[in-house]
């Protein structure tokens, strides 16, 4: 009888066995926000965190150049403007002259009606060639002021999604570089667990496996999934990371919370009995 107890015991114990690893709540969706203009920071809408939704302004950015350069830009545009109002004026004054002309031709000899016809023709076709040129003008004065347009774009920086401001390297009056991180957005909403599993135990994890987490500072408790085995090995520990997904049911939950996961080894012993 002892010795059937024995057994059960054992066979309780194999099949009830868990691989039981440490981890990380990490994001899935950090954003490092970079400048994409040199200029002065003039404005910073949002501390550390701050909570923001996708296109909000993050901050503002002044620059004397592209002030300068925007005026350029948009005067250029009116001056092509005008001129293109000038000619358009001027030609629509010969028409009417070569109309009125037309109409009293039988009241002037021919000799003087062929003659005033061909000035007006002339006149006519040399406006309308600068019409032309002063259109190609206004097309090209209002590309640049589209170019500045988006430029003035990058000098409000918006947020590329919904987080949490985990990290402001910028003050008011700094000045920044095209590509100089400002600001670290973190994404509240897409959260994963980072464990390490040792080489010994990687045989008993796969990807798609379902898990339980636990974080024990909130005693929470979820069923998760193997996301992914980085196939990139710690040289020194000989361990593996792993990403867990899991769905997030609880707002306290943030990046940095210890966890842990539980994998189940029920399936892998039973099949070496």
């Amino acid at each position: 009888m002892r010795y059937i107890l024995v057994i059960f015991i054992t066979f309780s114990t194999l099949f009830s066995a868990e691989l039981i690893l440490t981890g990380t709540v990490i994001s899935n969706n950090q954003k490092m926000i970079p400048a994409r203009y040199m200029g002065y920071v003039k404005k910073i809408n949002f501390e550390v965190g701050d909570s923001v939704k996708r296109e909000d302004t993050l901050f503002e950015l002044e620059s004397a150049e592209f002030d300068i350069l925007e005026s350029q830009a948009d005067l250029a545009l009116e001056q092509a403007k005008l001129m293109l109002d000038v000619y358009k004026t001027r030609v629509n004054v010969f028409k009417k002259r070569k109309s009125r002309l037309k109409r009293d031709r039988k009241k002037m000899p021919a000799f003087d009606f062929r003659a005033n016809m061909e000035d007006l023709n002339e006149n006519i076709e040399d406006i309308s060639a600068s019409i032309e040129s002063a259109q190609v003008l206004v097309e090209q004065a209002s590309e640049k002021t589209k170019q500045f347009a988006t430029i003035a774009g990058y000098l409000k920086v918006k947020a590329p999604n919904d987080g949490i401001v985990v990290e402001r390297r910028i003050q008011v009056g700094d000045m920044v570089a095209p590509g100089m991180l400002t600001m670290i957005l973190v994404d509240m909403n897409h959260l994963e667990i980072e464990a390490e599993v040792a080489e010994s135990d990687l045989k008993y994890v796969r990807r798609r496996k379902v898990v339980d987490i636990t974080i024990p500072s909130l005693n929470y408790r979820a069923s998760g999934y193997i996301k992914a085995i980085v196939p990139s090995a710690n040289p020194m520990a000989h361990t593996f990371k792993i990403r867990v997904h899991f769905e997030k049911t609880n707002d306290m939950i943030f990046p940095g919370m210890y966890a842990k996961v539980y994998v189940d080894l029920t399936n892998e012993l039973a099949n070496k009995i």
